[in-house]
């Protein structure tokens, strides 16, 4: 079963022990890149449009997920409960309805997304956090995030940090100096090369959470989630998750 399918399973138990009304309502909408994260420095995917995140809102509670495709969709949580979630489309609607439902139940925290000037001190602090849990390692990124890339490279210096990306306009590239490897292609590279992995909650939506998983528990690794999104998953799942300024 995959992750998502395992939090599914887990969030349906929520809603029996909960006695949830199933009739009840999510509605889901894209959010502007200012809407979502404020007036954040220019260097976040959402600003340029190669990302999007979507908000539901439950009751008087939100959650949000990063997804590559901006929608709407109203619909009980029976028929969320229903949705097929081998389609990108659906997962992002599920992503975020179900952490808007778990933040309203109060089993979620950090439901949406840092803003202003919080997700550039995101990175710092998430580095500091690493080195507190971790010591100096070599860590592993998998997902591009800039801030959060510079921020490790500031703290560990570059021969402690590599980076993977599926952005093929990342791939190749030198940011903050690591050049950055090919997500499908190089993940094994860099789980090998890592002493610990960072990974971007949005995996869960995009589809390539499992594969990461294995990948650093084959190698016997840690992993770290970080971001918003993967909120209620993690939640429901106990996976470790860092996401310092999460509203």
């Amino acid at each position: 079963m995959s992750i998502l399918e395992k939090a599914r399973s887990e969030f349906i138990h929520v809603c029996n022990d909960r006695s949830l009304d199933l009739s009840r309502t999510v509605a889901v909408h894209p959010l502007s890149p200012h809407d979502a994260i404020g007036d954040a420095e220019a260097d976040f995917v959402i600003k340029k449009g190669k990302e999007y995140v979507i908000e539901a809102a439950f009751d008087k509670a939100q959650g949000q997920a990063f997804t590559g495709i901006a929608c709407q969709w109203n619909g009980t949580i029976e028929e969320l409960l229903s949705l097929e979630l081998s389609d990108i489309r659906n997962r992002g609607i599920f992503v975020a309805s179900m952490n808007a439902v778990l933040r309203s139940l109060g089993l979620a925290t950090g439901t949406n997304h840092c803003r202003d000037e919080d997700p550039t001190n995101c990175g710092p602090e998430i580095a500091g956090q690493l080195e507190a849990r971790f010591g100096t390692k070599r860590f592993g990124l998998v997902g591009l995030q800039p801030a959060i890339l510079k921020a490790l490279v500031n703290h560990f210096t570059r021969e402690f940090v590599r980076v993977v990306d599926l952005n093929p306009d990342n791939i190749g590239s030198l940011k903050s100096g690591i050049e950055v490897w090919d997500g499908q292609t190089d993940l094994p590279r860099l789980v090998e090369w890592s002493e610990a992995g960072l990974v971007t909650g949005s995996s869960i939506v995009n589809g390539t959470i499992d594969e990461i998983i294995s990948c650093f528990k084959d190698d016997n690794k840690p992993l770290v989630f970080f971001g918003n999104t993967i909120s209620g998953t993690a939640g429901l799942l106990d996976l470790d998750r860092l996401c310092p300024f999460g509203r």
